[in-house]
């Protein structure tokens, strides 16, 4: 992973294989965001193993080759799809495009994975449920600011231990570095990449549901601008949006886009879990001034004030259980109304932002 830059956010794990050799099989196709090492490298380490590779893209292809050098070029997506001993077809396309990879993936029978934001409109959010509940195949959603961070997860095993009590609010910071000469055009098209509250906002609102417990949310409110980078009419560099769950928790998230040189790494992400009992802080990336790697976990309870730093100590079991789940029709990794209910709510954030000059 480039770590200065994030634009290849890919982190490697201890291997926890949850399956036999041969025994899962999956493909990787449309590269169009470097979310897609990732996304392979947490299938491989819970037992996956990687057949092929599609991209029109020459260049994508042998990148990603390099990376996977065993890896099968396909000639086509058609190839990939109807290959019956593929499971599972992991997809990092462009934002606006990922509903529809994903309806064809859907319809030939395999499971589908795809980076955050899933979708980018309400009406691709229909096409999703409809495809799912006709297919029965899975619409799985990386959303890696959770599931691939293990402060991340060792936080939502503090909360379901009961150390911080009932969670009753939950703040997110998910600054980003933007590394604009790199982007590719679609990058600053907000049609195409759906807006910042939609994409890496996606992350924010996931994080949300998932440490409050909520089943459902309401957008209270939510901002968007475009403060700076003005040569990219239809970008935006900053948002943030305030929730209210179904259950009474809240919440609060900003994103942007001006992680600044200096820092060590692609952004400083932060959350902040008040409970009932006590409060987390997870410092994800970097604990600056203090510490270069991330993974910091400051707890505050009955019991004291405890810093962990849990790098190398908690794995990423999601994606063993996405693979279990693939393998056995189960839902334990994370439930499909619990992934679009977080891409709902993200579009909705988006459609009602106020725009801030």
């Amino acid at each position: 992973m480039d770590n200065k830059n994030g634009m290849f956010y890919a982190p490697q794990g201890k291997p926890n294989r949850v399956c036999s050799p041969g025994e899962f099989k999956f493909a990787a196709v449309s590269l169009d965001h470097g979310h897609i090492y990732g996304m392979s490298n947490g299938l491989i380490e819970a037992g996956g193993e990687l057949m092929w590779v599609y991209d029109p893209d020459p260049a994508k292809v042998a990148a990603f080759q390099a990376k996977y050098p065993g890896v099968k070029v396909a000639r086509s997506e058609q190839e990939i799809l109807q290959d019956s001993s593929i499971r599972l077809v992991a997809g990092a396309a462009i934002p606006s495009e990922r509903c529809d990879l994903g309806l064809r993936v859907m319809s030939h029978g395999k499971d589908y994975f795809t980076d955050k934001a899933p979708l980018t409109t309400l009406e691709q959010l229909d096409l999703a449920k409809k495809k799912v509940a006709e297919t029965k195949q899975k619409y799985a959603v990386y959303y890696s600011e959770r599931l691939h961070v293990e402060s991340a997860v060792y936080a939502g095993q503090l909360i379901a231990q009961g150390a911080i009590g009932r969670v009753v609010q939950v703040i997110g910071l998910g600054p980003h570095r933007i590394n604009h000469a790199s982007r590719p055009e679609w990058f600053f098209d907000k049609e195409r990449f759906g807006g910042i509250l939609c994409d890496i906002g996606s992350h924010q609102i996931e994080q949300f549901l998932f440490y409050t417990g909520a089943q459902n949310a309401q957008v209270a409110h939510s901002k968007t601008a475009n403060y700076h980078y003005k040569q990219y009419p239809q970008f935006e560099d900053f948002g943030d949006a305030t929730l209210i769950a179904d259950n009474g928790a809240t919440g609060y998230f900003r994103v942007d886009w001006f992680t600044p040189e200096g820092l060590s790494t692609w952004g400083d992400g932060r959350t902040v879990i008040l409970g009932t009992d006590g409060y987390i802080e997870l410092r994800k990336y970097v604990d600056i001034g203090r510490h270069p790697q991330g993974n910091h976990v400051y707890l505050v309870n009955a019991e004291g004030e405890h810093h962990l730093h849990v790098s190398g100590q908690v794995g990423y079991p999601y994606f063993g259980q996405l693979i279990l789940d693939c393998m056995n029709r189960t839902e334990n990794a994370m439930t499909q109304e619990h992934a679009f209910k977080a891409a709902e709510l993200s579009v909705l954030a988006q459609r009602q932002a106020v725009q801030v000059e």
